[in-house]
């Protein structure tokens, strides 16, 4: 018998993990975000670099996705994501990313902090960060000018990577054994879904796998697992990359990961028998579905998501193979 409310646990960052969620939402209160910390741009850098603090500005949409669906709720999400407009040093800084560090340092405790944030939301679910401490991503990236004998250039730091216009050959963090909440490890063994995806392949979705402790809770638990392909290539590096290149780089940073179900919109999909035959040989049933809004642009439907996650969640993998709504 389908459960109604199964314990989902939403992996990313930024836009990709705000669609997952406000759809997730729509189908059970028990999700748990888990976002990553590695932020080195705008709001979220200039917080980092001058407090030495967690990039609070993934974890701010986290919450707002999450927030209840009452003016209550309403408003305190459009606070939270207010951004000033000065010729001052507040520009551009989210009241949120300002609210969130606040509670920080006068809690001392990034989790309870964030939880705080959640109650004055009435969020529906919880957010937790990916490690305990800032994260710096690392890129080993093909194809740039002046690459070594390799043919490969090192490129750090989130946004960096992000707009690489090379081919990213190979991932790291830096730290690269970093410590992470119990909340978080918690979160993932007692799941019963875990959702990658969709968004910033190298620097939302993959990142997570990197992390020693998540890593191993990712493969031990008993939860299943579902991939939320993106709708469109992204900017910088990913630009020319098909949805079965980024579902074989989950492969190729996470070989012994089992994946269970993947979902990816028909109209994103460059070559269905390749994907098709991937998904398959990482154990996953494919699962073709219009999950994009229908004025074409590259944006999730929370409705049309929330379906597809719920028959996929509803158990009949076997029923769900190519299908399209």
């Amino acid at each position: 018998m389908p459960n109604t409310n199964p314990a989902v646990v939403a992996l990313g960052g930024g836009h990709g993990l705000a669609a997952s969620l406000r759809a997730l939402r729509l189908l059970t209160e028990r999700v748990t975000a888990i976002v990553t910390v590695a932020d080195d741009g705008g709001s979220s850098g200039r917080l980092r670099d001058e407090l030495g603090v967690l990039p609070p500005g993934d974890l701010r949409m986290a919450l707002a996705a999450l927030c209840d669906d009452t003016e209550w709720g309403r408003t305190w999400r459009d606070v939270l994501q207010h951004r000033f407009r000065s010729t001052g040093s507040l520009d551009q800084h989210a009241v949120g990313n300002l609210l969130i560090v606040a509670l920080w340092e006068l809690l001392d405790d990034p989790v309870a902090g964030l939880d705080w944030v959640g109650r004055l939301l009435g969020a529906r679910g919880r957010v937790l960060p990916m490690a305990s401490v800032p994260l710096t991503i690392e890129a080993d990236v093909a194809g740039l000018p002046g690459a070594g004998p390799d043919g490969l250039t090192v490129v750090r730091g989130q946004v960096a990577v992000a707009t690489a216009p090379g081919r990213i050959a190979r991932l790291r963090l830096i730290p690269a054994n970093p410590p992470t909440a119990p909340e978080t490890v918690q979160a993932i063994e007692e799941a019963d879904w875990v959702v990658l995806g969709p968004g910033s392949w190298f620097t939302s979705v993959l990142p997570h796998l990197l992390v020693p402790e998540l890593s191993a809770a990712l493969h031990r638990t008993s939860a299943r697992r579902c991939v939320t392909l993106n709708l469109s290539p992204e900017t910088g590096n990913p630009a020319a990359m098909s949805r079965h290149e980024h579902l074989a780089a989950l492969r190729e940073h996470a070989p012994e990961l089992r994946i269970d179900a993947v979902i990816a919109d028909p109209s994103a999909v460059d070559d269905l028998n390749l994907l098709s035959d991937l998904a398959k040989e990482m154990g996953a049933s494919l699962m073709l579905r219009q999950v994009r809004v229908g004025d074409g642009t590259a944006n999730h439907d929370p409705v049309r998501l929330a379906g597809a996650y719920r028959d996929v969640f509803d158990g009949a993998m076997g029923d769900v193979h190519n299908t399209v709504d």
